[in-house]
C-alpha cells in the first residue's frame, strides 16, 4: 500500500512520518506534496490507498484538493490534518467524503488509531468494489446467454408468456400488438472452421457483435443464438429492414471472405410462424442456386421430391459383394447423375441422404457380423473456401465413404475366408486318421465343395487330397521310428487299410519303401 502527506510545512509531514506505524499497517510507500497542485500530479500518478492533507495550503488549498478528490471518484481514504478548528472546514471535509478529521499538534495514538480505521474500511471496500467488479464481468457474460435462451423459447412456442413479452418490451422497445416480424435464418458452421479454428463461442460471440451492430444500430431488429441448434443464428427484424441483410452479408465478405445464404419466412405478428417458415426455406432452399441470391425467400421454395439411397440398396448390395471400386463408381455416377437432374439438392435432401446411408451400412456391417464399434469415414464437409455448398466435395465425400467400406468388408470377408480355409485345414490335420471327404467338410463348414477346393489350393498351393497325404506320410514317417510297430499297424493308424497300397503310396513320395524308410533312419 501507498500514503501521501500533504502540507506546506515541511516539519508537519516529518512528524506524521515519523509517528506513523507505517510497516505494522503494510504501507510500503510514503510520498510528501506541499501544495494541492503538486499533490494532484503525484495522486494521478502513484494512485495512494491513503491521503493525509493540511486545510490552508498555498496554490491549491484542502478544500479545492478534496472537491477534485471528490469528483475524481477517488478511492483512497482521505484523514485531514488541520490546525484549526474549524466548523467551515470540518463541514467541506464531511461533504467532499474525508475519512476522518485530526487536529495539530498530532497524538502519536490518534494518528495511529486513525489510520489503522481508515486502512481497514479501505480494504473492506476494496473487497467490495472487487466482488462487484466480478459479478458485473459474470452478468455481461450472461446476459448474452439469457437473451439467447428466452427468444429460443419464444420461436418455438405459439404463444409468448406476458412476462417474456414485458423484459423483451422494456429492453428493446417491440410493441407484440403491432409489429409484423420478419426471421432470417443462416449457419455458421464453415464460418466457424474457416475464420475461428473451430472454435465455436469465440465465432458466435464475434459475428453476434458483428450481425447486432447493424441491426441494432437502426432499431429494426436483434440476433440471437438459436440455443437448440448447432450452429444457427436467428435474426428478428421488426421494421421490414430486409436491406440490413445484405449489409451483414457485405460485413461478411469484407471481414471473413465467406458467402452466407439468409433463409428468410414469411412476415407475421407471430414470431413461431415466422420462424416456422423461415426454418422452411433453410432446409429446403436449393443449395446450387442459392449462393448466386444470397437472400431466398419462402415463397421461393418450390416442392420436390427426394432422392432416397434405398431406393439403390440392390445395385449397392452387389457393389460391394464385388469388392470393386470400378462397380461401385459406376452406380454412385448413376445416383448423382439422377439426384443432379431430378431432384434439388438441399440440407434436407443431404440429411435424408446421410440418414439412410448410416442406417445402410448399419445393416450391412450386422450382416458381416460385425458387431463391434468401429470408426469409419463420415463426408459432412461439403463448403467451399467461400462458404457456399460445393456439389463436387460433396460427391467426393460421398465416394470415399463408399470406398472406405468397401475396403473394409472386403478385409473382413477374405479374413473369415481364411480363418475357414485355416479351419478346415486344423480338421483336416486333426483327423487325418480316417477318411474324409470333401463333401464331409462342405457340410461341417457350409461352405460349397467347389469354394473350398479353390480357397484351399489358393492358401496351400495344394489340393486338399494331397494336403491330406502328405499329413499321413509325415506321420507315417515318425512311426517308423519306433521299431516295435509292424508296418501294417502304421498303415491302419495313418489312415490306409490297405498295406500295399500305403507302401505305393509311401515310396512314391519319399522314395523309398516303409522298411526301407526304416532301416536308413535306424542305421543313423
Amino acid at each position: 500500500m501507498k500514503a501521501i502527506i500533504i502540507d506546506d510545512e515541511t516539519h508537519v509531514r516529518e512528524g506524521i512520518k515519523l509517528l506513523g506505524e507505517w510497516r505494522r499497517f503494510g504501507i510500503r510507500e510514503i510520498f510528501e506534496a506541499k501544495d494541492g497542485e503538486e499533490a494532484k500530479t503525484m495522486i494521478k500518478e502513484k494512485r495512494p490507498e491513503i491521503i493525509f492533507t493540511d486545510m490552508n495550503m498555498p496554490k491549491l488549498d484542502g478544500i479545492e484538493l478534496l472537491k477534485w478528490l471528490h469528483e475524481s471518484q477517488m478511492t483512497s481514504k482521505i484523514i485531514v490534518v488541520s490546525g484549526y478548528d474549524d466548523f467551515h472546514y470540518m463541514r467541506n471535509a464531511i461533504t467532499y467524503g474525508s475519512f476522518d478529521y485530526i487536529l495539530k499538534p498530532i497524538e502519536p495514538e490518534i494518528l495511529n488509531e486513525t489510520l489503522e480505521r481508515a486502512i481497514t474500511d479501505w480494504k473492506k471496500q476494496a473487497l467490495m468494489r472487487e466482488s462487484t467488479l466480478e459479478n458485473t464481468k459474470v452478468m455481461n457474460e450472461i446476459r448474452p446467454l439469457y437473451w439467447d435462451h428466452l427468444f429460443t423459447g419464444m420461436i418455438n412456442k405459439p404463444t409468448i408468456p406476458s412476462d417474456a413479452k414485458e423484459r423483451v418490451q422494456k429492453e428493446f422497445g417491440i410493441d407484440f400488438t403491432k409489429e409484423q416480424f420478419t426471421i432470417a435464418l443462416f449457419s455458421i458452421n464453415s464460418i466457424i472452421k474457416k475464420n475461428f479454428d473451430g472454435d465455436r463461442d469465440l465465432a458466435f460471440f464475434t459475428i453476434l457483435n458483428i450481425c447486432n451492430e447493424i441491426v441494432w444500430a437502426n432499431r429494426s431488429g436483434v440476433c440471437f443464438r438459436n440455443v437448440n441448434k448447432e450452429d444457427e443464428i436467428v435474426i428478428v427484424l421488426w421494421k421490414n429492414k430486409k436491406d440490413l441483410l445484405q449489409k451483414i452479408q457485405t460485413c461478411f465478405l469484407t471481414y471473413c471472405q465467406m458467402k452466407v445464404t439468409f433463409a428468410v419466412g414469411n412476415s407475421s405478428q407471430q414470431l413461431h410462424r415466422s420462424y416456422q417458415t423461415a426454418q422452411q426455406t433453410m432446409i429446403k432452399h436449393d443449395l446450387l442456386t442459392a449462393p448466386k441470391k444470397g437472400i431466398v425467400s419462402y415463397g421461393e421454395i418450390h416442392s420436390s421430391s427426394l432422392l432416397h439411397l434405398l431406393d439403390y440398396t440392390q445395385e449397392i448390395m452387389w457393389a460391394l459383394q464385388s469388392g470393386r471400386m470400378e462397380q461401385m463408381d459406376q452406380v454412385l455416377n448413376n445416383i448423382f447423375t439422377n439426384l443432379q437432374t431430378a431432384h434439388i439438392i438441399s440440407l434436407e435432401q443431404i440429411q435424408v441422404w446421410e440418414n439412410q446411408f448410416d442406417l445402410l451400412r448399419k445393416n450391412w456391417l450386422k450382416e458381416y457380423q460385425i458387431n463391434e464399434e468401429i470408426s469409419l469415414y463420415n463426408g459432412r464437409d461439403y463448403w467451399g473456401e467461400d462458404g457456399s455448398f460445393s456439389y463436387e466435395k460433396f460427391k467426393d465425400a460421398k465416394r470415399k465413404e463408399f470406398h472406405e467400406l468397401i475396403h473394409f468388408l472386403y478385409r473382413v470377408k477374405y479374413q473369415k475366408e481364411k480363418n475357414s480355409i485355416q479351419e478346415i485345414e486344423a480338421y483336416i490335420r486333426n483327423n487325418y486318421e480316417r477318411d474324409i471327404t470333401l463333401q464331409e467338410i462342405a457340410d461341417r463348414f457350409y461352405l460349397s465343395r467347389e469354394y473350398i477346393s479353390r480357397r484351399f489350393k489358393a492358401e496351400y498351393n495344394e489340393t486338399i487330397t494331397n494336403y491330406l497325404t502328405t499329413i499321413r506320410i509325415e506321420k507315417a514317417k515318425e512311426l517308423l521310428k519306433n521299431p516295435h510297430l509292424k508296418v501294417y499297424e502304421i498303415s491302419f493308424k495313418v489312415g490306409y487299410q490297405n498295406e500295399k497300397y500305403f507302401s505305393k503310396v509311401f515310396k512314391k513320395i519319399v522314395g523309398l519303401t516303409p522298411n526301407e524308410y526304416r532301416i536308413t533312419v535306424m542305421s543313423k
